[in-house]
């Protein structure tokens, strides 16, 4: 795993003893000492009372309310929507640690990145104060001014100017010629000399989620020549467009918090939104929605999408992308229904209250499109009814969901005055698709209850030492606890076992970490010892029942009674310490052999 992420493994472990994870935590939200523990409220999913559990000495989080759960690393990832290997560099930076990475190659491509980003920063720096104070940019100034962007606006979202010149950017940058064309900030003309991409234009520098600057998206001067939006080239090596979205570092941490993002399509637009105080806007940068973006969206958690545009004007290709990411994706899309000619960029800054109920009445995307369908739609006559059903049916055919068509149909026949089962038979002559389903089986919810595979994964996790040599991974009958189990034997503590096991073992893991329980350790032994018992006696029973050998089946009736004994020997407590130095060997051996392993 590590080896795909470039960094040793080492230098891993360092960071992760590093860093104070209370710290880094209370960063974002208020966090207080509970015992040995420490509580907050979870920044992750935005609440109002306690249910993040911290435990500093294991340095992994659980929390009660959304299930998240992870170290320092994960949360970094969760909170700023990191890659691992993001998230480590970041702590490293914090920590003062310096990297090592196990290929040259991967070194040498990192840091050939980093020089490209921190050159598109240099630019951006060079952009803005040129906007501020350049004499060439008074046009620019006046022109934004009229827009409605005061100085403040302009400073923070470091809105620049691009001055009309040929090479002023790099002359003053010096690059490579690689770095300059790579970096997207220019290019060596045909004349061999360098030359700046951007000219005459003003210029919203655009981050990607981590906050590194990565391209401009350049407005063109009203009546000057060219296109009216220009991006960063395709050419240049940090910037994708269709992975990128304007806004969304600036607004991650309200839309973890909410849970929901507004898309726009322009970058005055989230500025717009974001003068209304509706600091969830992204935008999309010179290009259509795309799945990356919302696989983007959905590491910030955002599991509804208010559409802050005309989503009606791409027809049906656009609404059969959106409904089949809504199955894949488990995302709610509403439409924000803004008024005619108005976009959230100037709306929000004439009227933020109408922006606010636009996003706020947002509509689901079927019922945006059947709306634009039977708009204005003629219901005087039977005929004219029916004509308006069958044209909202058509768009209703659309969605791949028999569960929601259904029920729409039903709402258009209603809402024309036309009989239902007529227009059901009449849409049923429509192609249909199979219903949407869900692979996601878990659900948020309270903490549940501890079993005895859950208590004596505790045991192993705060008291290893006292129950050394009781345990083995024959004990635990569910595959997950058992999982657990071997990846703690072999690492040692939670936060590395953690990643080396499936998602669902790793949150149990952390769930039980920042919980030492207060269970005895005889009391958790004999509980895990019963149910493994149990296990062991279905087993001897099935043996029995099956076997042709006189003497198994004699063998198998004497271990049963003597399971018998001794699983009731555990229930009183002056025998139970004889009885499970007696129990546990035979069953983790019985398991072992069982299983045909090795213990």
């Amino acid at each position: 795993m590590f080896a795909a992420m470039g960094i040793v493994a080492d230098d891993i472990a360092k960071v992760r003893a590093a860093t104070d994870l209370v710290a880094v935590i209370a960063e974002h939200t208020e966090i207080k000492r509970s015992g040995r523990q420490w509580m907050a409220r979870c920044p992750l999913h935005g609440e109002r009372t306690p249910s993040l559990s911290v435990s500093p000495d294991k340095g992994v989080y659980y929390c009660f309310g959304c299930q998240r759960s992870g170290d320092a690393i994960t949360f970094v990832r969760e909170i700023e929507g990191l890659d691992f290997a993001g998230a480590v560099e970041m702590l490293a930076a914090r920590a003062g640690i310096q990297l090592h990475y196990d290929s040259r190659d991967e070194g040498a491509a990192r840091s050939r990145r980093k020089r490209l980003l921190e050159a598109v920063e240099k630019a951006r720096d060079f952009y803005h104060q040129r906007l501020l104070d350049g004499r060439d940019a008074g046009p620019a100034r006046h022109y934004l001014r009229s827009r409605g962007y005061d100085g403040d606006l302009v400073r923070r979202w470091k809105i620049g100017w691009a001055p009309d010149d040929w090479d002023v950017l790099a002359r003053r940058l010096q690059l490579s010629d690689d770095d300059l064309r790579d970096s997207g900030l220019g290019f060596v003309n045909r004349g061999g000399r360098q030359q700046d991409f951007f000219r005459g234009r003003v210029l919203f520098p655009i981050s990607d989620e981590r906050g590194d600057v990565v391209g401009f998206g350049g407005r063109v001067m009203p009546d000057a020549d060219g296109p009216k939006y220009l991006n960063t080239s395709a050419e240049a090596r940090v910037y994708d467009k269709s992975r990128v979205l304007y806004g969304l570092h600036e607004h991650r941490r309200q839309i973890v918090k909410e849970g929901q993002a507004v898309v726009c399509e322009g970058y005055t637009d989230v500025i717009g939104c974001a003068e209304a105080e509706i600091e969830l806007a992204v935008a999309t940068c010179g290009t259509a929605l795309t799945e990356d973006h919302i696989r983007l969206l959905k590491r910030f958690s955002a599991g509804k999408l208010v559409l802050a545009f005309d989503a009606d004007a791409a027809g049906a290709a656009a609404a059969a992308r959106v409904y089949a990411w809504e199955r894949r994706f488990e995302l709610e899309v509403l439409v924000a229904d803004l008024p005619d000619g108005r976009d959230p960029g100037d709306l929000g800054r004439s009227d933020p209250g109408e922006l606010q109920r636009a996003v706020r009445d947002a509509v689901p995307l079927l019922q945006f499109r059947v709306d634009r369908a039977l708009s204005g739609a003629d219901l005087s006559t039977i005929e004219s009814r029916a004509r308006s059903a069958e044209r909202a049916v058509s768009v209703v055919n659309e969605h791949p969901d028999p569960m929601v068509r259904d029920p729409s149909v039903v709402a258009i026949a209603e809402r024309c005055h036309v009989d239902p089962d007529h227009l059901r038979r009449y849409a049923s002559g429509e192609p249909s698709m199979a219903p949407a389903r869900s692979d996601n089986a878990e659900g948020a919810g309270a903490a549940p209850r501890l079993t005895p595979e859950d208590e004596a994964l505790q045991l192993a996790i705060h008291r290893p030492e006292e129950v050394a040599g009781y345990l083995h991974e024959t004990l635990f009958g569910d595959p997950v606890r058992r999982e657990a189990f071997k990846a703690l034997s072999e690492h040692g503590a939670v936060a590395p076992a953690a990643d080396f096991v499936s998602p669902q073992t790793a949150q149990l893991l952390h769930r039980l970490a920042v919980d030492a329980g207060s269970a005895a350790i005889g009391d958790v032994l004999a509980r895990i010892a019963r149910l493994t018992a149990r296990r062991a006696m279905n087993d001897l029973r099935r043996t029995a029942a099956t076997a042709d050998d006189p003497a198994l089946r004699q063998q198998c009736s004497n271990s049963l009674a003597w399971l018998k004994s001794h699983t009731e020997r555990l229930e009183e407590r002056g025998t139970r310490t004889e009885a499970l130095a007696d129990l546990l060997p035979w069953l983790i051996e019985h398991g072992v052999r069982s299983e045909g392993a090795a213990p």
